[in-house]
């Protein structure tokens, strides 16, 4: 087995997570091989077993870093909102645009292909990505829940209601909401769930 030193662990574990990234989104977990990966990495098929157990080890730490990025995003564009109505209207709109144009997002939260994978995961696999799927996905949703303006004061209940949102992105290009018209369409339902989860002007 090959000695590497720390800093070629991080740098080689840098590049696999990069590589599939790159190969997930591109072609889905299904039809992604680990040769291609540790091709794309450029290094060994062996050295991959040496930072990763399996496919889905790597596939499960993609997900996790696509989370991180997601977070960073949302609390971003959050941090400029001046008031709990724009919070949310900021949230929802970041969610709607990450699923569209990322694909891990949209395979993470819209196509489930984490869950058709589920078992094959490790117990250990399933914790690390089981953290933070109650309220960590929205991070606001306990606040929000604090407010007596705010419709709901159960934050798992709240942070279920945005995630079920997103799967109105599968309405895109198809004879549902045709796409020249999908945009408007967002905007309005982005409205009129902002005003329903208030019970008064903010």
């Amino acid at each position: 087995m090959t000695r590497f030193t720390e800093e070629d662990r991080v740098r080689i574990r840098s590049q696999l997570v990069d590589a599939g990234r790159e190969l997930f989104a591109r072609y889905g977990f299904a039809e992604t091989r680990i040769r291609d990966v540790t091709d794309a990495a450029g290094i060994g098929t062996s050295t991959f077993y040496q930072f990763f157990e399996s496919k889905e080890s790597l596939y499960v730490e993609v997900l996790r870093v696509e989370r991180r990025r997601l977070h960073d995003r949302i609390g971003a564009a959050v941090s400029e909102a001046e008031t709990p109505r724009d919070e949310v209207e900021t949230m929802l709109r970041v969610m709607l645009r990450e699923v569209r144009s990322n694909p891990h997002t949209s395979r993470l939260f819209v196509e489930g292909e984490l869950r058709l994978i589920a078992e094959r995961l490790s117990d250990a696999e399933r914790q690390s990505l089981a953290a933070g799927e109650e309220t960590g996905d929205l991070p606001y949703a306990e606040s929000w829940a604090a407010m007596d303006a705010f419709r709901y004061d159960d934050p798992t209940a709240i942070a279920d209601l945005f995630r079920s949102l997103v799967f109105v992105t599968r309405a895109k290009d198809t004879d549902i909401v045709p796409s020249e018209s999908y945009e408007e369409t967002e905007e309005r339902l982005v409205e009129t769930i902002v005003d329903g989860l208030f019970l008064e002007p903010q």
